[in-house]
């Protein structure tokens, strides 16, 4: 079971800016600052990290959600931010039957997605 992981990002206050308001829809906010570090969380507990950084190597990260309305709700977020859209709000059947999925670029171009799993 994963803890908690970490992301390289170039401009630690942009990246703030746009994962305060990315991740609204899904609960997550600011939990934890230290010098060079955010951590975002649900419940109090950061499990999200961005870690300032000279450079940064595109990653992909998927957050579980309970619905499609806030996949929606996500990928909105994201634009809205200033993420660069990667896929809208959809299914994904080559994944499988019931992949419910939106995908956005941060700022340092890493692929951020919300992700359902359940039939509508």
């Amino acid at each position: 079971m994963i803890d908690h992981l970490s992301l390289r990002v170039t401009d630690l206050k942009k990246s703030k800016t746009f994962y305060e308001r990315a991740l609204a829809p899904l609960g997550y906010k600011a939990v934890m600052e230290f010098p060079g570090a955010i951590g975002f969380g649900a419940d109090g507990k950061p499990d999200f990290w961005v870690t300032a950084s000279a450079t940064t190597t595109p990653t992909h990260v998927a957050f579980r959600v309970k619905s499609r309305k806030i996949v929606h709700a996500f990928h909105e977020a994201a634009i809205a931010a200033g993420g660069k859209d990667n896929g809208p709000p959809g299914l994904r059947k080559e994944y499988h039957e019931h992949y419910y999925g939106a995908f956005v670029y941060d700022p340092d171009g890493h692929n951020i997605e919300a992700v359902i799993h359940a039939p509508e």
